[in-house]
């Protein structure tokens, strides 16, 4: 792509407001995977909520029900004999966790400034730069221009807070450590020297988590910068720069000697340093990816109105269309994920790594029935793959504690997980909320990143790593699954998330046995394995296993209404339309339902999104952002770009952060994954470029995106068609490419003309060598 797209690409990277945040919700997030703040942009009164990732109350624990073995047999019973009610009243008291509930994440506190200038602010600006993760606050008070930094370095693990004033002598303000109502969630608050603060404290008494916060201060320019009691205190500075850092004992042994000498070490360095550092690091990361919808000329007509991004929005909201605003949400979605999730930290929680509340909604913990998975579904198209390391490690984690919980509940090999982990890898069951406690798929669905992770680079050492942990999952299944009368597997007892059916008297009903989803899972986790050990040359007697049992897995059933059902029985729902879409994990994020090997699956999973809509559906961000995918996948790009407008329209806060309501990160991860699944799709065996490309996309570009079978595409279209697409190859093999139109294409490797196979079914091949690009230009 040319360097003036690239240069465009970068100016749109900007999120800017006239007026500071008035709630924690809409103020600016950064971050570095491990500390995360939330920028409220106030000029007098500033506050910046701290997160630390690995700070979450209190320590591990065994919460396995120990009834659960023993009464197994009689919940399944019941259920098989058609009593759902008796069935779920025991589930309730055998199969539930003990205690109820998992572990939660709360906030590390508060950085607070009250700054000593004058209460008239004039020329407000707050920005957040998504190219280099740099928020910062401009302003003037009586003539004076006031300016304020703010990041989150990776490559130092500091939060840095850097105040400055084009008048010398005009930096005066007081900072404290602050956490919690009052102030009394921590122990205590203490200088650790003439220039640092020490918080200390603990969340869960023993057996918790230690927790220490420094804030350390360097003022420039003259003025004085020293700790008065519990503040820091600065007066008349030029220049000052606050260096923040955090630790745990769940990383530490010395959580306070390794948060003071990484905000030594960082105060020992120059602010430019820092800065270049950090800035270089994330441009590395956000400058994989480059895109623009809409006529380049248009693009930049509506940079220059120069709007800010809340008004954009709100011009979104009364049906004006902003296709500039909707690749810079795209692209905020990848700047989050760079935030909340980098190697070394914890995965992103159901609000990524930004949380200010102590016992948060959902405990900000990790859903496993499809939020903490949307969460990553941009991390491998959206070039980002790094960032799904943490999610990989988490999954290790949870095996042991999955192993006990197959082993002392199910009486089962394998591991296993139900609908929610924390940060101690905890599988038990988690609350006793019917609709989603009492489902065995978890471990099974978040084993399948790897395997995705693995299609995207074809990493042979990636794949000795995850194959023993999807052959560990399969394992469980291989133990759990029931055989039904007519010789079909199930799992017994489930749910189908978190939906509820009708029995034909009328009675709601949840516990079930073979839901749709779960049958959707297993043919997907099996023939992962399956290919696995195929590729590994290992575990031919296992995998001829696990292809026996996949022939007896449920086939997808069409029901009454032309639906795909979501039960065994073609039950009515109890709510037509509920957010969650289970029984189409087949179609996305699956990968076994397409247009040519499936027509009747995918005609059946029409009817089904629409019937969902029709009765209310996608009213949850994350579930309109799931939808997005949805349509892309049926192709159906009009539908698609439809409910991605539904989504920034009513499931978007000012500062696009996605909006559950109450913010939940995983809308934008899934709406930004939509935008790449309606450019760009791979999962049915082949590259289809532009495959649902709405009028209103007509013409674009985009650069970076990332497709199974190691490769990197860059594309150009105009008029609904494509104009040049290149492709870059990362290993050895044969490319199979669709492209719009009538599929006539040349295709060149360095000037020289491939040899390209015209397929029956309008598709073309052609082999590829490791580390080569391929131009591909239609012929028209």
């Amino acid at each position: 792509m040319s360097s003036a797209s690239q240069e465009k690409g970068n100016v749109e990277l900007r999120l800017w407001f006239t007026s500071p945040s008035d709630r924690w919700e809409t103020a600016i997030p950064v971050g570095n995977g491990r500390l995360g703040a939330m920028i409220y942009g106030d000029p007098l009164e500033e506050r910046i909520a701290l997160n630390e990732d690995s700070l979450w109350y209190g320590g591990p624990r065994n919460r396995n029900n120990p009834d659960a073995k023993a009464k197994l047999a009689e919940v399944r019973g019941l259920l098989l004999r058609g009593e759902a009610g008796k069935a779920q009243e025991l589930a309730v008291l055998a199969l539930s966790g003990v205690p109820e509930s998992q572990r939660h994440y709360v906030p590390l506190g508060e950085l607070a400034l009250v700054f000593e200038h004058g209460r008239e602010i004039a020329n407000y600006s707050r920005h957040l730069n998504l190219a280099d993760g740099i928020a910062s606050v401009h302003y003037e008070v009586d003539g004076v221009g006031y300016e304020r930094e703010i990041f989150v370095s990776h490559p130092d693990q500091v939060m840095v807070v850097r105040i400055t004033a084009n008048a010398p002598g005009a930096v005066s303000f007081k900072a404290r450590l602050k956490r919690g109502s009052n102030n009394r969630y921590y122990d205590e608050l203490v200088q650790a020297d003439d220039h640092t603060l020490l918080m200390r404290g603990n969340e869960g008494g023993a057996g918790g988590v230690d927790f220490r916060t420094v804030v350390r201060v360097k003022a420039e320019g003259g003025g004085k910068a020293a700790i008065i009691g519990e503040h820091v205190v600065v007066e008349q500075a030029d220049t000052v720069t606050l260096y923040l850092t955090a630790a745990t004992s769940y990383r530490y042994s010395q959580p306070e000697l390794q948060a003071l000498k990484a905000a030594e070490t960082a105060g020992k360095m120059e602010y430019a340093a820092l800065k270049e550092r950090h800035t270089l690091d994330m441009e590395s990361v956000m400058g994989r990816v480059s895109i623009r919808l809409g006529a380049a000329a248009e693009v930049g007509q509506l940079q220059g109105d120069n709007l800010p991004t809340d008004v954009r929005l709100e011009r979104i909201r009364s049906g004006e269309e902003d296709l500039s605003l909707i690749a810079l949400y795209y692209q905020f979605g990848r700047y989050l994920l760079a935030a909340s999730s980098r190697p070394g930290s914890l995965p992103a929680t159901l609000q990524g790594i930004w949380n200010d509340q102590f016992l948060p909604p959902w405990d900000s913990k990790y859903t496993i029935n499809i939020n903490t998975q949307m969460n990553y579904w941009i991390a491998e198209s959206g070039n980002l793959a790094d960032c799904h390391e943490p999610l990989f490690e988490m999954i290790e984690r949870m095996r042991e504690p999955g192993r006990i919980t197959a082993r002392d509940m199910y009486g089962c090999k394998g591991f296993v997980a139900h609908h929610n982990t924390d940060l101690w890898g905890d599988t038990a069951p988690q609350d006793h909320y019917i609709p989603a406690t009492y489902w065995t798929m978890g471990a099974a669905w978040l084993s399948l990143h790897l395997w995705e992770h693995y299609q995207f680079g074809r990493d042979a050492a990636f794949l000795g790593r995850a194959y023993p942990i999807l052959k560990e999952a399969a394992e469980f299944f291989e133990d759990y699954l029931m055989e039904l009368p007519d010789g079909r597997m199930v799992t017994v007892p489930s749910v189908s998330p978190e939906n509820t059916y009708l029995l034909p008297d009328g009675t709601a009903g949840i516990l079930c046995a073979g839901p749709s989803m779960d049958s959707q899972i297993l043919h997907e986790l099996f023939s992962a394995c399956i290919e696995a050990a195929d590729l590994l040359g290992v575990d031919a007697a296992f995998a001829k296993r696990l292809h026996t049992l996949r022939e007896r897995l449920p086939e997808p059933e069409i029901g009454k209404h032309g639906q795909l059902k979501e039960w065994l029985e073609d039950y009515e729902e109890a709510e037509p339309g509920h957010r969650h879409i289970s029984h189409l994990f087949a179609l996305h994020p699956g990968t076994r339902f397409s247009a040519r090997e499936t027509p009747e699956w995918m005609k059946a999973a029409r009817v089904t999104l629409e019937r969902r809509l029709a009765h209310g559906g996608g009213h949850t961000g994350w579930s309109r952002a799931w939808i997005i995918n949805l349509w892309a996948r049926l192709a159906d790009g009009e539908k698609a770009w439809e409910n991605v407008q539904a989504l920034l329209a009513h499931s978007t806060l000012p500062n696009l952060l996605d909006n559950h309501p109450p913010f939940q990160i995983d809308g934008n991860f899934g709406g930004a994954a939509g935008i790449s699944e309606m450019l760009l799709q791979s999962h049915a065996g082949e590259l289809h470029l532009l495959p649902a490309l709405p009028q209103a996309w007509a013409e674009g570009e985009v650069r970076g995106l990332r497709v199974r079978g190691g490769y990197v595409v860059d594309m150009i279209w105009s008029q609904g068609q494509l104009n040049q697409a290149i492709i870059h190859a990362h290993s050895d093999g044969e490319c199979v490419l669709r492209v719009p139109g009538d599929g006539d294409v040349e295709i060149t490797c360095n000037g020289q003309p491939a040899a390209v196979t015209r397929n029956e079914n309008g598709s073309v091949s052609w082999a590829v060598t490791a580390d080569s690009s391929y131009t591909v230009l239609p012929r028209h």
